[in-house]
């Protein structure tokens, strides 16, 4: 058995899953201030549950092409000979996970011009207080959709900030 290889992956998956659960968390926080102050999950709103699991979805999409850059310049670290400081690691980390914040938020910005501009005089939010399902799954459809054609350019934005060793050329 590997154990670098072991020790490697678990860091990876503990890594993995404390990020995800902390940004779904701040998330989720910062959308129900931001939008549903007085607004509950609770059984009599499925609008509000359906818009939440949508938004929870699309940040999982995000995370998903984020993380592996993380892992990457944790792998970086151990297989470089130099090392890379631990202070370097959190940086590239935060760096990108600010830039899937800044994705998410301009995401979300987009899916309520757009939704805004499909149906004149629909304030999105206020019929998903009111419990509007219909509002909420067009809301949601169109935050995945969005989500989903932007994630591979996110994930080639974080791929080309990676802090690649430098490579000599031989010709």
């Amino acid at each position: 058995m590997n154990t670098q290889l072991f020790t490697l992956s678990l860091l990876e998956i503990l890594l993995s899953i404390f990020i995800t659960v902390l940004v779904i968390f701040i998330s989720y926080k910062i959308v129900t201030k931001l939008f549903f102050k007085n607004t509950i999950l609770q059984k009599d709103n499925m609008a509000l549950s359906v818009f939440i699991s949508g938004f929870v979805l699309s940040i999982g999409l995000i995370l998903s092409e984020i993380l592996p850059s993380i892992t990457n310049v944790i792998r970086l670290s151990s297989l470089n000979s130099d090392g890379i400081e631990l202070f370097t690691i959190v940086k590239y980390s935060l760096l990108y996970l600010l830039i899937g914040f800044v994705a998410a938020a301009l995401i979300n910005a987009a899916v309520f011009f757009l939704f805004s501009v499909f149906t004149k005089g629909v304030n999105e939010f206020e019929e998903i207080r009111n419990n509007n399902v219909s509002v909420a799954i067009l809301v949601v459809a169109i935050l995945i959709s969005i989500t989903l054609i932007a994630k591979e350019s996110i994930a080639l934005l974080i791929s080309s900030l990676m802090p690649y060793p430098e490579a000599t050329n031989f010709l």
